[in-house]
């Protein structure tokens, strides 16, 4: 259902890749209001944080033309506010992370600057979402120890403050609500065994490849598609991979084609995750909907957005359950329909036809904080 009355809001996107760049065209495509997208590439992630909100203090239209502002926690929306004055509209600040709880990647020191980022780019916002209740929960639990690592005034009033305007609303996904992929999949070879995450430490690709490595140990037959968005450097492990698994390897990087994306997914047979950060799975959602098992840690957002019926199937806890479930899933694949097409069912309520009518009730209600504007709407 289209709101009845159409609204304009800005969003600035300062990390437009991946996860991000998914949200926020399908936000914008999606919306019965209007939405204007300002980007900035999806590289430098810390220097987002410290200075986007400068970029877009000059290079983003007259922010007071709209009803409401859109971002997302990868810049400071405290510096926008404040350089901005009275102009800036009522703010709604999505988080797909946090840096509170992501995992230092290995040799790196937390800076506790990014973590007080998140919390006053929370504490200005008037309405702040997260992608996912583990994701809540987990930023809700870490926050009042965060803050109790300042020697003195400790403001321990922000965790009420920022709980008080926060909610949990899961990111729409780009794919058809009527169209499943959980068919037959094409005889041409040994089972498919998807990758289609980020190429980055937090989604462990070592421990992707050592399981990878038992399997075949075990004489199990597969084949691997290495999908999936690589932002800078290609790491040892993907290097490694490919001299080690070779001919089993059918795709190796990025498919920037949608189209052929969701193909290496409806051929896929089980998709895999290792992850040790994932607050909600885009490419998970994806990949099941298309029709591939998935196999996931027992943990994360992973159990939440798997129906309970499907978790002793898939979900697994340590290596050996993630090798001995990954057997089994592939040598009884075609064992496993009803499995896969009622997977496939269950993701659909995460499509954007879905969701979408709940997120214009949150921009609706974001713009009434601002009714003088909201009475020049379109």
């Amino acid at each position: 259902m289209k709101p009845t009355k159409k609204m304009k809001f800005l969003f600035l996107e300062s990390f437009y890749g991946g996860s991000h760049k998914e949200f926020a065209d399908g936000l914008a495509a999606h919306s019965g209001h209007r939405i204007d997208l300002v980007t900035l590439p999806a590289r430098f992630w810390k220097w987002r944080m410290r200075g986007a909100a400068l970029h877009f203090l000059r290079q983003a239209p007259d922010v007071g033309r709209y009803d409401g502002l859109i971002v997302t926690d990868l810049m400071s929306l405290a510096d926008l506010k404040a350089l901005a004055g009275p102009s800036l509209p009522p703010a709604l600040a999505y988080f797909h992370e946090n840096q509170l709880t992501y995992p230092l990647a290995p040799g790196e020191a937390m800076d506790f600057q990014f973590g007080f980022t998140d919390i006053t780019t929370a504490l200005c916002a008037d309405r702040v979402l997260f992608n996912s209740r583990f994701h809540f929960d987990a930023f809700f639990a870490q926050l009042p120890g965060f803050i109790k690592m300042m020697p003195e005034f400790r403001p321990l009033w922000c965790v009420e403050r920022i709980r008080d305007k926060a909610d949990v609303l899961h990111p729409g996904c780009r794919f058809p609500a009527l169209q499943s992929g959980a068919g037959k999949r094409p005889d041409d070879g040994p089972p498919l065994i998807v990758w289609n995450h980020r190429w980055e430490f937090d989604k462990d690709p070592d421990a992707f490849f050592a399981a990878l490595s038992a399997l075949a140990q075990k004489g199990v037959a597969f084949r691997i598609a290495l999908l999936g968005e690589n932002f800078q450097a290609v790491p040892q492990a993907f290097l490694a991979a490919r001299e080690r698994f070779g001919d089993r390897i059918v795709c190796y990087g990025y498919e920037p084609d949608r189209g052929r994306y969701l193909q290496w997914l409806r051929n896929g047979h089980v998709v895999v995750s290792t992850a040790l950060q994932e607050n909600f799975g885009i490419s998970i959602v994806e990949a099941v909907r298309c029709g591939c098992l998935p196999l996931l840690p027992d943990r994360l957002a992973y159990p939440e957005i798997l129906p309970e019926p499907a978790h002793a199937d898939c979900l697994y806890d340590g290596p050996e359950d993630l090798v001995e479930k990954l057997a089994r899933l592939l040598v009884g694949f075609e064992e496993k329909q009803s499995l896969r097409e009622s997977l496939s069912t269950a993701m659909v309520r995460f499509c954007w036809d879905n969701v979408i009518e709940d997120y214009d009730a949150e921009l609706a209600r974001l713009a009434e904080k601002h009714p003088i504007r909201s009475t020049k709407s379109e």
